[in-house]
């Protein structure tokens, strides 16, 4: 293997995959490195959901009075780890001060253009690499089981078709003729016809690496990077526990792992905290639903996998070293039964856990600063907004016009 590229990637999961892709089928030659397998962490774990009607902060002052409910409820979606309260405390007070009305609303309409973008994006990135057997653009259904759940419901679905985020109500005979399994107790809905979901994420990355290395990109994995330096802003260095590597710039794309990479290379401490999110798979399940369905009562997501019904979400704060608490993997099953008319077969069930990277203000960071760019943050959004974060950076690489206004993903923003 050389050690001089004109681009390394640091960072081998969905969003830094996209980019060393597009950049080396763009004939510049990149080396991507990972501390684990290509696609490994909450790539491959995630729910799989193409979610571009997402379009606000992950911090919603609506829901600050149900906060304390959620926390003692061990079905909840959220849960945060009393040891780790001192050292989320700093960003958790960002993360609520970006809850008032005028940062609120600044990063509403971020999301909004981004995510609608990263549609448009995932639709060429879908042609070009082929992968109409893996992204499946069919849409996505947000459901409600209460009386009073299915007006907000309906309120939410006239706001987000007011702002261009395109649905349709779905009353509960519409609901159900849609998708057949789905029990009674769920009164309607509403159909999101801009969203997807990928059905296998291994093939995805597996599909998408074949591609990059059949272009004459380099991987190198089980490569943990213990320095990045640079002497000008034509060329940085990249020391690994594989050797040192040489390029002209280098792309910060590790999500969760990210501050530790951007503290080498910059002053500016970035709030990126870790969300922790897990699933139970059932391989069980294939076939019981056609599209993804989100729960607007009970938080969480089924989405429909090659390999069986994927059961994923919840939010527990407790950092990147405690161990998994794969009880909340298991708490989807109780969640899951009584939305479907069938029980759910949970034989051969896996569980996991992985790491969202998260931003106090609930947007990524794509910039472009000397000899490195970055390119994490992505939050509960990664595979939604992959295909758009590796056009942007390869709009940066071959200093080509922008797709999309960026300042708002700028590392000074938290100068």
């Amino acid at each position: 293997m050389k050690h001089q590229y004109s681009v390394i990637v640091v960072g081998g999961g969905i969003i830094g995959l996209s980019i060393a892709l597009t950049i080396q089928a763009n004939g510049t030659d990149v080396l991507l490195i990972d501390k684990n397998e290509i696609g490994s962490g909450a790539s491959l774990g995630n729910a799989g959901h193409i979610a571009t009607e997402q379009v606000f902060p992950i911090a919603d002052p609506s829901v600050l009075k149900s906060i304390p409910k959620m926390l003692l409820d061990p079905l909840g979606p959220l849960r945060l780890d009393w040891r780790y309260l001192l050292p989320l405390t700093p960003w958790m007070l960002k993360l609520l001060a970006n809850m008032r009305h005028k940062p609120f609303t600044h990063i509403h309409h971020t999301l909004m253009r981004l995510n609608s973008a990263a549609f448009d994006s995932w639709q060429t990135f879908i042609q070009k690499w082929q992968l109409n057997d893996l992204v499946k653009i069919q849409g996505s259904l947000l459901v409600a089981e209460k009386k009073e759940t299915l007006e907000k419901l309906h309120l939410h679905g006239e706001y987000l078709q007011n702002i261009g985020v395109h649905n349709s109500v779905l009353n509960q005979s519409a609901l159900l003729n849609r998708e057949p399994a789905l029990a009674t107790n769920q009164l309607g809905g509403l159909f999101f016809p801009k969203t997807g979901h990928v059905v296998d994420l291994s093939e995805l990355h597996t599909k998408l690496t074949r591609s990059f290395v059949e272009l004459g990109g380099n991987t190198l994995t089980h490569c943990e990077v213990t320095a990045i330096s640079s002497t000008s802003n034509k060329e940085a260095t990249v020391t690994t526990t594989q050797g040192k590597f040489t390029a002209q710039k280098v792309v910060i794309a590790a999500g969760a792992f990210s501050k530790s990479l951007v503290k080498m290379v910059s002053r500016i401490n970035v709030p990126l905290e870790t969300e922790r999110g897990y699933h139970l798979m059932l391989p069980q399940e294939q076939g019981r639903l056609s599209i993804p369905v989100s729960s607007m009562d009970r938080r969480f997501i089924m989405t429909p996998m090659a390999g069986g019904l994927r059961l994923a979400g919840t939010i527990e704060y407790a950092g990147l070293k405690r161990p998994a608490n794969m009880q909340r993997a298991r708490h989807f099953l109780p969640l899951a039964t009584p939305m479907l008319k069938e029980p759910l077969n949970d034989a051969q069930s896996t569980q996991w856990m992985g790491f969202r990277p998260s931003t106090s203000d609930s947007l990524p960071v794509i910039d472009n600063k000397g000899p490195y760019i970055f390119a994490f943050g992505h939050q509960h959004l990664g595979v939604t907004q992959a295909a758009i974060t590796a056009e942007i950076v390869n709009c940066f690489i071959h200093e080509q016009p922008m797709t999309i206004d960026c300042p708002p993903f700028s590392i000074k923003r938290f100068v």
